[in-house]
């Protein structure tokens, strides 16, 4: 069993800065990617970035240029730095654990930090 727990939401102006953080317990995250996904209020849950086992990072076009995900498998810990950030980042995000296929659907989630970015 993996508990996911997502940590440094909270309100901040637009243009600001946050660093989410996702750490890891019952098991070590260095075998499996790791995955940032957000839901904004009324809409269905979005994809934000991940990064696979060998330290390569995949991030989605919206947030491109701006955000940033990292892990430290030493502390167990998943990140993403958010810069520059915007109103419709608003919104509840998520850490998922991937699976040692890196395809494979995520099976593991965090029960989330909000984020609310104001104009």
């Amino acid at each position: 069993q993996v508990q996911l727990a997502e940590s440094g939401g909270g309100s901040i102006q637009a243009g600001g800065s946050l660093r989410l953080s996702c750490v890891a317990t019952g098991r070590a995250i260095s075998k499996y990617p790791m995955a940032w996904y957000r839901q904004a209020p009324g809409k269905g849950p979005e994809w934000v970035s991940v990064i696979a086992v060998d330290g390569t990072t995949y991030i989605s076009d919206s947030v491109k240029g701006r955000f940033t995900i990292s892990r430290d498998n030493v502390d167990n810990t998943v990140y993403l730095q958010m810069n520059i950030v915007k109103p419709e980042d608003t919104g509840m995000y998520y850490c998922a654990k991937g699976q040692e296929r890196f395809y494979d659907p995520m099976d593991y989630w965090g029960q989330g930090t909000q984020v609310t970015v104001s104009s």
